[in-house]
This record gives structure tokens, C-alpha cells and sequence, in this order.
């Protein structure tokens, strides 16, 4: 006579419970990657709020091009400095971030982002130390701390 308190099943007998839990540790993981995938493509990437979908007509115009994506404004400026400091010295790209800055405030927020990117391509194009003596505090030192990302 037994008296374990543990009920014992058959080797070869399973059990709907494991049954269900081997389904679901097969489907789940593939719904999952296709609702995350239907879920990006339904994010507005584009800033256009008035569209949420983007369709392929969208991305192509009739005569098979890409359509030219608007560029935000400090995007623009970003490019313009990146272009300028090809030419000039770092300092006088930096007085100008400072007077875009100044004469546009709503460009306030990207100014620590564009100095620091001014800082690491100063040091690609002049080396760290060099790139270093234009420092001053433009947008809370950012173009230093970039040179400094960049050199280490």
C-alpha cells in the first residue's frame, strides 16, 4: 500500500496542460515578431501627422524616384556648419552656430547635438589637440565634449 501524496502519471501520458504550453511556446514567439513588424510599419516615421501610413506610392512618384523627404531646420543648419568647417576653422563655424542659435532660439535644443558633431569632425579633420584649442562654451561646451568622444 502507498501512501505518497503526489499524484503519479504514466510516462507515456503527457497531459493537456503540457500540450497547450508546447503550442503556445511555438506560436508565440512567431505572432509576436509579426505583430512587432505590422506595428513599425504602422508608426508615422515620416513627422507628417496627417498621414500615419506610409504606402510605397509614397516612397516612389510615378516616374520611379524618390520624392525629396523635407529637411528640418537643424538638419539644415547641422549640414551648413558640417560644410563650413571643411573651409574654415572651427571657431568661426562656432560663432556662427552661436548667431543661428541666437537669431533662431527654436534651435536652442539641437545646439548641444550640432556642437558636439562639429566637435568630433573638428578632430578628423584637425586632431585632437588642435581641434581642442577652438573650444569655448558654445551650447554648454558640447563642441569640447565632442572632441573629447571623438579622441578617446
Amino acid at each position: 500500500m502507498k501512501h505518497s501524496t503526489t499524484q503519479q502519471t504514466r510516462r507515456g501520458h503527457r497531459g493537456p496542460a503540457r500540450r497547450i504550453g508546447r503550442t503556445l511556446a511555438l506560436v508565440l514567439p512567431v505572432v509576436l515578431v509579426l505583430s512587432g513588424t505590422l506595428a513599425v510599419t504602422r508608426v508615422n516615421w515620416s513627422g507628417n501627422p496627417s498621414n500615419s501610413v506610409l504606402t510605397a506610392s509614397d516612397v516612389t512618384s510615378a516616374s520611379g524616384s524618390l520624392r525629396a523627404v523635407p529637411r528640418t531646420p537643424q538638419d539644415v543648419l547641422r549640414d551648413q556648419l558640417m560644410a563650413e568647417l571643411q573651409e574654415k576653422n572651427p571657431g568661426t563655424v562656432l560663432t556662427h552656430l552661436q548667431q543661428a542659435v541666437n537669431g533662431r532660439p527654436s534651435l536652442a535644443r539641437h545646439c548641444t547635438s550640432i556642437a558636439r558633431s562639429l566637435g568630433q569632425a573638428a578632430v578628423r579633420i584637425y586632431g585632437a589637440s588642435r581641434a581642442q584649442s577652438y573650444a569655448r562654451p558654445v551650447c554648454d561646451t558640447s563642441f569640447a565634449s565632442g572632441v573629447l568622444t571623438a579622441h578617446s
